[in-house]
Protein backbone atom coordinates (compact mmCIF):
# COMPACT_ATOMS: atom_id res chain seq x y z
CA UNK A 1 0.00 0.00 0.00
CA UNK A 2 1.37 3.17 -1.47
CA UNK A 3 1.33 6.23 1.67
CA UNK A 4 0.16 9.25 0.14
CA UNK A 5 2.54 11.66 -0.54
CA UNK A 6 3.10 14.33 2.77
CA UNK A 7 1.35 17.73 2.45
CA UNK A 8 3.55 20.25 1.94
CA UNK A 9 2.12 22.05 4.73
CA UNK A 10 3.23 19.22 7.10
CA UNK A 11 6.37 19.44 6.46
CA UNK A 12 8.67 21.21 9.21
CA UNK A 13 11.84 21.96 9.55
CA UNK A 14 15.14 20.96 11.84
CA UNK A 15 14.36 22.75 15.17
CA UNK A 16 17.12 25.49 15.28
CA UNK A 17 18.77 27.07 18.30
CA UNK A 18 17.61 30.52 19.05
CA UNK A 19 20.03 33.41 18.27
CA UNK A 20 21.42 34.82 21.41
CA UNK A 21 20.37 38.27 22.10
CA UNK A 22 22.57 40.90 24.03
CA UNK A 23 25.75 42.65 23.93
CA UNK A 24 28.89 41.51 21.80
CA UNK A 25 31.33 39.63 24.68
CA UNK A 26 34.17 41.97 23.43
CA UNK A 27 32.44 44.92 24.17
CA UNK A 28 31.06 43.53 28.06
CA UNK A 29 34.40 42.68 28.78
CA UNK A 30 36.42 46.32 27.69
CA UNK A 31 33.64 47.51 29.36
CA UNK A 32 34.52 45.65 32.79
CA UNK A 33 37.73 46.70 32.50
CA UNK A 34 39.16 43.72 31.45
CA UNK A 35 41.35 44.89 28.57
CA UNK A 36 40.73 46.78 25.28
CA UNK A 37 38.40 45.39 23.14
CA UNK A 38 40.83 44.43 20.74
CA UNK A 39 42.56 42.47 23.26
CA UNK A 40 39.73 40.34 24.32
CA UNK A 41 39.30 39.56 21.31
CA UNK A 42 42.77 38.12 21.43
CA UNK A 43 42.03 36.56 24.68
CA UNK A 44 38.56 34.73 23.10
CA UNK A 45 40.77 33.41 20.19
CA UNK A 46 42.93 32.07 23.06
CA UNK A 47 40.31 30.14 24.88
CA UNK A 48 40.70 32.24 27.95
CA UNK A 49 37.23 33.62 27.94
CA UNK A 50 33.84 31.14 28.74
CA UNK A 51 30.42 31.81 29.32
CA UNK A 52 27.98 29.84 31.58
CA UNK A 53 30.91 27.07 31.47
CA UNK A 54 31.46 26.80 28.65
CA UNK A 55 34.54 27.74 26.59
CA UNK A 56 34.22 30.78 24.10
CA UNK A 57 36.62 30.97 20.65
CA UNK A 58 34.20 32.54 18.20
CA UNK A 59 34.06 36.51 17.77
CA UNK A 60 30.60 38.26 17.90
CA UNK A 61 29.06 35.69 20.49
CA UNK A 62 26.29 37.81 22.42
CA UNK A 63 25.84 37.89 25.93
CA UNK A 64 23.51 39.26 28.70
CA UNK A 65 25.55 41.27 31.23
CA UNK A 66 22.58 40.76 33.56
CA UNK A 67 22.17 36.92 33.53
CA UNK A 68 25.55 35.04 32.06
CA UNK A 69 28.23 34.33 34.12
CA UNK A 70 31.55 35.20 32.50
CA UNK A 71 35.06 34.04 33.25
CA UNK A 72 38.48 35.14 32.39
CA UNK A 73 41.11 32.25 32.71
CA UNK A 74 38.58 30.33 35.25
CA UNK A 75 38.04 33.19 37.48
CA UNK A 76 34.72 34.80 37.03
CA UNK A 77 34.45 38.72 36.51
CA UNK A 78 31.47 40.74 37.64
CA UNK A 79 30.23 42.74 34.49
CA UNK A 80 29.17 46.07 35.01
CA UNK A 81 26.45 48.21 33.05
CA UNK A 82 27.03 51.67 35.12
CA UNK A 83 30.36 52.96 33.20
CA UNK A 84 31.21 56.12 34.55
CA UNK A 85 33.90 58.45 33.72
CA UNK A 86 35.40 61.36 36.60
CA UNK A 87 37.72 64.14 35.91
CA UNK A 88 40.12 64.76 38.58
CA UNK A 89 42.27 67.87 39.54
CA UNK A 90 45.54 65.79 40.75
CA UNK A 91 47.47 67.61 43.23
CA UNK A 92 51.64 68.17 42.85
CA UNK A 93 53.55 65.54 44.20
CA UNK A 94 50.89 62.64 44.04
CA UNK A 95 51.33 59.80 42.00
CA UNK A 96 49.59 58.28 39.13
CA UNK A 97 48.56 55.28 40.75
CA UNK A 98 46.29 53.15 42.21
CA UNK A 99 48.83 52.65 45.58
CA UNK A 100 52.16 52.58 46.24
CA UNK A 101 54.10 50.35 48.06
CA UNK A 102 56.50 53.42 49.89
CA UNK A 103 52.79 54.40 51.03
CA UNK A 104 53.32 58.16 49.00
CA UNK A 105 50.16 59.53 48.10
CA UNK A 106 48.41 58.57 44.85
CA UNK A 107 44.94 59.33 43.09
CA UNK A 108 44.16 56.16 44.35
CA UNK A 109 43.97 57.11 47.87
CA UNK A 110 41.80 60.33 46.21
CA UNK A 111 39.31 58.19 44.27
CA UNK A 112 38.63 55.35 47.17
CA UNK A 113 35.29 53.47 46.29
CA UNK A 114 34.39 55.97 44.24
CA UNK A 115 33.08 53.65 41.72
CA UNK A 116 34.34 49.96 41.12
CA UNK A 117 36.96 48.94 38.08
CA UNK A 118 38.27 52.93 37.57
CA UNK A 119 41.49 53.06 35.97
CA UNK A 120 43.36 56.16 35.37
CA UNK A 121 43.50 57.49 31.53
CA UNK A 122 47.11 57.99 31.00
CA UNK A 123 48.92 59.71 33.32
CA UNK A 124 50.59 63.16 35.07
CA UNK A 125 54.34 63.15 36.33
CA UNK A 126 54.46 63.11 40.39
CA UNK A 127 55.70 67.13 40.06
CA UNK A 128 52.65 68.24 37.43
CA UNK A 129 48.98 69.16 38.26
CA UNK A 130 45.68 69.02 36.54
CA UNK A 131 43.30 67.12 34.86
CA UNK A 132 43.28 63.57 35.09
CA UNK A 133 40.50 61.20 33.69
CA UNK A 134 39.61 57.97 35.17
CA UNK A 135 36.78 55.39 33.79
CA UNK A 136 35.73 51.77 34.53
CA UNK A 137 34.89 52.21 30.72
CA UNK A 138 38.16 49.74 29.35
CA UNK A 139 37.71 50.78 25.63
CA UNK A 140 37.41 54.30 26.38
CA UNK A 141 40.29 54.33 28.49
CA UNK A 142 42.25 52.56 26.30
CA UNK A 143 42.01 54.28 22.86
CA UNK A 144 41.66 57.60 24.28
CA UNK A 145 45.47 56.68 25.84
CA UNK A 146 46.34 55.15 22.59
CA UNK A 147 48.52 57.60 20.44
CA UNK A 148 47.08 56.74 16.99
CA UNK A 149 43.88 57.97 18.45
CA UNK A 150 45.93 61.59 18.63
CA UNK A 151 43.74 62.60 21.01
CA UNK A 152 45.03 66.45 22.11
CA UNK A 153 46.14 67.86 25.63
CA UNK A 154 45.86 71.25 26.70
CA UNK A 155 49.06 72.24 29.11
CA UNK A 156 49.87 75.62 30.69
CA UNK A 157 53.15 75.99 31.56
CA UNK A 158 55.29 78.50 34.04
CA UNK A 159 58.60 78.77 32.29
CA UNK A 160 62.01 81.27 33.07
CA UNK A 161 63.87 83.10 30.15
CA UNK A 162 63.20 85.01 27.04
CA UNK A 163 60.53 83.66 24.38
CA UNK A 164 61.71 84.23 20.96
CA UNK A 165 58.95 85.62 18.27
CA UNK A 166 59.64 82.73 16.02
CA UNK A 167 59.24 79.89 18.94
CA UNK A 168 55.62 78.83 17.56
CA UNK A 169 56.80 78.28 14.06
CA UNK A 170 59.45 76.41 15.48
CA UNK A 171 57.62 74.19 17.68
CA UNK A 172 54.98 73.42 15.40
CA UNK A 173 57.87 72.62 12.67
CA UNK A 174 59.53 69.88 15.54
CA UNK A 175 62.13 69.60 17.43
CA UNK A 176 64.16 66.68 18.00
CA UNK A 177 64.79 65.35 21.27
CA UNK A 178 66.36 62.41 22.42
CA UNK A 179 64.15 59.92 21.62
CA UNK A 180 62.78 60.98 18.60
CA UNK A 181 61.38 64.62 17.02
CA UNK A 182 57.73 66.17 18.70
CA UNK A 183 55.85 68.99 17.07
CA UNK A 184 53.07 71.12 19.17
CA UNK A 185 49.26 71.36 17.68
CA UNK A 186 49.55 74.59 19.24
CA UNK A 187 51.37 77.37 21.41
CA UNK A 188 50.54 80.63 22.51
CA UNK A 189 51.89 83.11 25.33
CA UNK A 190 49.80 83.42 27.99
CA UNK A 191 51.21 86.04 29.95
CA UNK A 192 54.51 87.46 30.62
CA UNK A 193 56.21 89.04 33.95
CA UNK A 194 59.31 89.62 35.29
CA UNK A 195 61.45 87.36 33.31
CA UNK A 196 58.53 84.74 33.73
CA UNK A 197 55.97 83.91 31.53
CA UNK A 198 52.90 81.24 31.69
CA UNK A 199 52.68 79.50 28.06
CA UNK A 200 49.32 76.85 26.45
CA UNK A 201 50.59 74.07 25.08
CA UNK A 202 49.02 71.94 22.71
CA UNK A 203 50.22 68.39 21.87
CA UNK A 204 48.79 64.74 21.51
CA UNK A 205 51.86 63.32 22.60
CA UNK A 206 52.04 60.91 25.46
CA UNK A 207 55.51 60.68 25.83
CA UNK A 208 57.38 60.86 29.44
CA UNK A 209 58.04 64.52 30.88
CA UNK A 210 57.42 65.54 27.12
CA UNK A 211 56.27 68.88 27.45
CA UNK A 212 58.68 69.68 29.85
CA UNK A 213 62.05 68.43 27.68
CA UNK A 214 60.39 70.09 24.67
CA UNK A 215 60.26 73.56 26.55
CA UNK A 216 63.79 72.60 28.06
CA UNK A 217 65.12 71.92 24.26
CA UNK A 218 64.30 75.20 23.33
CA UNK A 219 65.42 77.24 26.30
CA UNK A 220 62.59 77.25 28.37
CA UNK A 221 62.88 75.57 31.73
CA UNK A 222 59.57 74.93 33.16
CA UNK A 223 58.88 75.67 36.71
CA UNK A 224 55.27 74.20 36.86
CA UNK A 225 52.92 72.73 34.79
CA UNK A 226 49.33 71.90 34.87
CA UNK A 227 46.92 70.26 32.54
CA UNK A 228 43.85 71.71 31.60
CA UNK A 229 42.25 70.02 28.91
CA UNK A 230 41.90 66.51 27.46
CA UNK A 231 40.26 66.48 24.42
CA UNK A 232 36.92 68.64 24.83
CA UNK A 233 37.43 67.70 28.55
CA UNK A 234 38.07 71.03 30.01
CA UNK A 235 39.69 71.38 34.04
CA UNK A 236 37.14 74.46 34.11
CA UNK A 237 37.44 75.66 38.21
CA UNK A 238 38.08 72.51 39.59
CA UNK A 239 39.94 73.39 42.91
CA UNK A 240 43.08 70.86 43.18
CA UNK A 241 42.02 67.47 44.49
CA UNK A 242 38.82 67.52 43.59
CA UNK A 243 36.62 64.83 41.76
CA UNK A 244 33.80 65.38 39.16
CA UNK A 245 31.72 62.97 37.36
CA UNK A 246 31.91 64.40 33.69
CA UNK A 247 28.65 64.78 32.12
CA UNK A 248 26.66 63.20 29.36
CA UNK A 249 27.45 65.46 26.84
CA UNK A 250 31.32 65.10 27.87
CA UNK A 251 31.47 61.70 27.48
CA UNK A 252 29.82 61.40 24.33
CA UNK A 253 32.26 64.18 22.79
CA UNK A 254 34.98 61.69 24.04
CA UNK A 255 33.38 58.62 22.53
CA UNK A 256 32.91 60.89 19.12
CA UNK A 257 36.66 61.54 19.49
CA UNK A 258 37.58 58.46 19.41
CA UNK A 259 35.50 56.71 17.18
CA UNK A 260 33.06 54.94 19.93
Amino acid sequence: MELAPAHPGDRREPAREPERQGERLQKVLARAGVASRRVCEDMIAAGRISVNGKRVDVQGMRVDPRTDRIAVDGARIEIRDDRVSYALNKPYGVLTAMSDDRARPTIGDMIGDLAPGLVHVGRLDQDTEGLLLVTNDGELAHRLAHPSYEVRKTYLAQVSGSIPRDLHRRLRAGVELDDGPVAVDSFQVVDTHAGQSVVEVVLHEGRKHIVRRLLAEVGLPVSRLTRTAVGPVQLQRMRTGTIRRLTRQEVGALEELVGL
